[in-house]
C-alpha cells in the first residue's frame, strides 16, 4: 500500500479508471455478444438494429485506450461481417 499522500491518491484514481475501463469492456462484449446470439438463431432484422449500439460500445473502448484502433475496426468489421451473412 502507497505510504505518501500522492502515493495513496494514484491509488485512488486508479481504482477509478479501473471501475471505468471494466464497464466500458463489458459493454462491448455483452453488445458483441447479443449480436453473436441473433446471427446464432439467424434474427437478422434484430442483429442489424443492434448494430449501431455495438459499433458505439466498441469504439468508446477503443477511444478510451482499452482496446486498440485497429483491434476496434476488426471487431466491427467481424460482427458487421456476420450480420451480413445471415440467411
Amino acid at each position: 500500500m502507497a505510504t505518501s499522500k500522492s502515493g495513496k491518491k494514484s491509488v485512488m484514481q486508479a481504482h477509478a479508471r479501473r471501475v471505468f475501463n471494466v464497464r466500458r469492456l463489458r459493454a462491448m462484449k455483452e453488445a458483441m455478444k447479443e449480436i453473436a446470439t441473433l446471427v446464432g438463431k439467424k434474427e437478422k432484422k434484430s442483429a442489424e438494429e443492434l448494430l449501431p449500439k455495438a459499433y458505439k460500445a466498441i469504439d468508446k473502448a477503443a477511444k478510451r485506450g482499452i482496446i486498440k484502433k485497429n483491434n476496434a475496426s476488426r471487431k466491427k468489421a467481424k460482427i458487421a461481417r456476420d450480420v451480413a451473412n445471415v440467411a
